[in-house]
C-alpha cells in the first residue's frame, strides 16, 4: 500500500450523496480522476469550516464533488459560485447539488471562469482552482484583488504528479502549473504553502 491509498483509507469516509456522485461520474463521465477525491474533500470541507466564509468562489466544476464538499460546510447564509464551462457538466452538477438538498447556497454558473469572475464584486473569503492548468495564472491574478482581507485562494493538482520537478518533459499544462508554482513562491503579495496532499494543494493568502 502507498502513502497515497493509506492516507485515504484512514481519512473519515465520504457521506453517501458524495459517495453516490463519484460512483455515477466513474460510470458516466470522462477523466474520472478529476474528482476530488476524500482526503482533498475533507481538506475543503475542514478550511470552509474553520473560516465559515460568506462567499465561497469555486473554479471548475466537474461532477460537483468539491461544490459538494464545501457546500456541506458552509455557516447559514453563505453562498458558494462554482463556475464551469461545460453544460453536461454544469447539469450534472447541478442534479446532485439538488438531491443533496444544497441548491439553495450553491450556484452553478456556465461559461469562461475568466468572464464570470470580472462581474463578481467579492470579496471572496475563499476561493478553490481546479480547473484547466493553463489558466492557472489567469485565474489567480483574476481572483486576488477580490479576495477578502483575510481571505484564502485553495489550488489543486500543483504537483501534477510528480512532473513538476522536471516540466521541460511536460505537457502545456504542467509546464503552466510549473510556472505558476515558481511565481507564486516569489511573488511578494502572497504567502504560498504548498501542501503534498493528493497531487499537491497550494494555500495562498495575502501577505
Amino acid at each position: 500500500m502507498d502513502l497515497a491509498a493509506y492516507a485515504e483509507q484512514h481519512t473519515t469516509a465520504a457521506p453517501p450523496h458524495l459517495a453516490a456522485l463519484d460512483a455515477e461520474t466513474r460510470a458516466r463521465l470522462a477523466m474520472p480522476q478529476m474528482l476530488s477525491g476524500v482526503v482533498v474533500g475533507r481538506l475543503l470541507e475542514t478550511l470552509v469550516h474553520v473560516m465559515q466564509p460568506r462567499l465561497v468562489l469555486e473554479i471548475g466544476t466537474y461532477s460537483g464533488g468539491s461544490a459538494l464538499w464545501m457546500a456541506g460546510a458552509l455557516p447559514a447564509g453563505a453562498r458558494l459560485l462554482t463556475c464551469e464551462v461545460d453544460a453536461q457538466h454544469a447539469a450534472f452538477a447541478r442534479r446532485h447539488i439538488a438531491a443533496a438538498g444544497l441548491d439553495d447556497r450553491v450556484a452553478v454558473v456556465v461559461g469562461p471562469a475568466l468572464e464570470t469572475v470580472a462581474t463578481l464584486p467579492g470579496p471572496f473569503d475563499l476561493v478553490f482552482i481546479d480547473a484547466d492548468k493553463t489558466g492557472y495564472p489567469g485565474y489567480f491574478e483574476a481572483v486576488l484583488p477580490k479576495l477578502a482581507p483575510h481571505g484564502l485562494i485553495a489550488a489543486d493538482n500543483t504537483l501534477r504528479d510528480g512532473e513538476v520537478l522536471d516540466p521541460a518533459g511536460g505537457d502545456p499544462g504542467t509546464q503552466a502549473i510549473a510556472a505558476f508554482n515558481e511565481g507564486l513562491a516569489g511573488d511578494p503579495r502572497v504567502v504560498a504553502t504548498l501542501l503534498t496532499v493528493r497531487d499537491g494543494v497550494t494555500l495562498i493568502r495575502r501577505a
